[in-house]
């Protein structure tokens, strides 16, 4: 003991029974005894501190030392982004199922890319919102990548790795996950996942035709009618035609889409500006204005004449649309160019007539977009379906489906003893096909409201009696019918 320890000791030695101490003293002695404490342990660290001076440091010796006190972690996602639980996954699940279903109908083959992929890919002159919104970095081995925007691009790489080992065409789609660090609105999150479809080496209309039908069969199997939902419909070339007639440069072409896109998000005074800074004339900004808003084909023709490829495209299309029967779920919209500066023709989206939300998908021909990566040209077309858009629509026409969770059979062993039997009969049970969910710990009467929770359809009751003679208690829990069933008749795939 130490002489300052035992000589306060020796102060404090009790004179009167214990119980018998004023309370005053009890309290004083234990702050005394506190600080005391204090002053041990200071000491000590001083002494430790000295001794680890003298020994080498080691990775563990530089760590970061734990938090003192137990703080709980922001449980919340990355601005802009999602958690999935199981509610959400169900929906998910059930969306991305009616992708892929409508894909298969369209004999389309699935394919994947990686969600991290070269800067380069996605780095394009002409002032897209989309290249202001990179979620880009430098990866430990210098490299600069980026977390993929959109899905085309990748598209691209990978056919023009493929090279003539690809028949043409190909049909594929992809359901991926994309980033974008833009504004959040309704329907717009900084991640989604993305539907997209595409059709490589077919030039005529006929792809954007089949395209546009996916779209159409994709709404009416989620429940969405042509009075709900729209398709606009034009063609890049349409503005093509008439900066060729104000005589404009080619090279302006792609920053004026890009610029003519913003119509309907910001004023029209607004549009003209940029379009005079960016080196078109007046007479010309006034031309491409007045032509934006066509909206019917006899009118474009009227403008651009009926021998023009915008306008043969664009009535090719729209008589294809008659023969596959889904007229009534398009119009012609002369202002419909996209943002994206790789589109060459016909371009498309669909969008809520009661004008609530965004774009819920979009697309067109993009025939000179290989070449921007050093390959020859190849006529193709595409779209992107965003899953937060349509979700958001479902919900506000109120025909979002009800997923509940469903499982065939529970499996309740009414001893511990039972438990290896209980396994043996949810092991053949699965093998058969059948979901089970085995409980065990838990009191009759919660496994009752837990069966309803997860809309069994049977409760398999393991019991010592019953098992002897190689049986066990099924009840139905649809009807509450119970009875005795042998175990090999339950286990029976018929």
């Amino acid at each position: 003991m130490s002489i300052i320890a035992a000589s306060i000791e020796h102060i404090l030695r009790p004179r009167l029974p214990l119980s018998l101490k004023p309370p005053f003293l009890r309290s004083h002695r234990c702050l005394f005894h506190r600080r005391l404490s204090s002053l041990a342990a200071a000491s000590s660290a001083s002494t430790a501190t000295q001794d680890d001076a003298r020994q080498p440091k080691t990775d563990e010796d530089t760590a970061v030392p734990a938090a003192t006190e137990r703080s709980l972690i922001d449980v919340n996602p990355p601005r802009g982004t999602r958690d999935f639980p199981p509610e959400d996954m169900r929906l998910r699940n059930w969306l991305f199922r009616n992708f892929r279903e409508v894909s298969s109908l369209m004999s389309f083959e699935e394919v994947d890319f990686p969600v991290l992929e070269s800067e380069a890919l996605f780095i394009r002159k002409g002032g897209e919102e989309i290249t202001q919104q990179l979620y880009n970095f430098e990866d430990k081995g210098g490299r600069r990548v980026v977390l993929r925007p959109e899905i085309t691009p990748s598209l691209a790489r990978l056919v023009i790795k493929q090279g003539k080992s690809a028949s043409l065409p190909l049909k594929w789609f992809t359901i991926g996950q994309c980033w974008r660090y833009e504004r959040m609105t309704r329907g717009r999150r900084r991640e989604h996942y993305q539907w997209n479809m595409d059709i490589i080496g077919l030039p005529k209309v006929r792809a954007e035709a089949e395209l546009i039908h996916a779209i159409v069969l994709l709404f009416e199997r989620v429940g969405i009618t042509s009075s709900e939902v729209g398709i606009r419909i034009s063609s890049r070339k349409v503005l093509q035609a008439v900066l060729q007639m104000h005589s404009i440069p080619e090279h302006l072409f792609a920053e004026v889409c890009v610029i003519v896109d913003k119509l309907g998000k910001v004023t029209r005074e607004e549009i003209e500006k940029e379009l005079m800074i960016a080196g078109v004339s007046f007479e010309a900004v006034k031309g491409i204005i007045e032509v934006l808003s066509i909206k019917s084909l006899s009118k474009l023709e009227e403008v651009l004449g009926s021998e023009g490829e915008a306008v043969t495209d664009l009535k090719s299309l729209f008589l294809l649309a008659e023969h596959y029967g889904y007229s009534q779920w398009i119009n012609f919209d002369a202002s419909v160019v996209r943002g994206l500066a790789y589109y060459t023709g016909v371009v498309f989206e669909a969008f809520d007539k009661e004008g609530k939300l965004r774009a819920i998908c979009g697309g067109g021909r993009y025939d000179r977009l290989f070449s921007t990566f050093g390959s020859d040209n190849i006529p193709a077309c595409g779209f992107g379906f965003g899953d937060a858009v349509i979700l958001e629509l479902l919900k506000e026409k109120g025909i979002l489906p009800d997923l509940i969770r469903h499982v065939d059979d529970i499996v309740f062993p009414l001893d511990e003893e039972l438990e290896g039997p209980a396994s043996q009969i949810v092991s053949s049970l699965r093998q058969i096909g059948r979901s089970v969910d085995l409980i065990q710990d838990k009191r009759l009467k919660w496994v009752f409201k837990h069966a309803e929770r997860i809309n069994a359809d049977r409760l398999i009751l393991v019991g010592k009696s019953e098992w002897q003679s190689g049986a066990v208690r099924v009840k139905i829990l649809a009807t509450r019918e119970e009875r005795e069933v042998k175990v090999d008749e339950l286990t029976s795939p018929s």
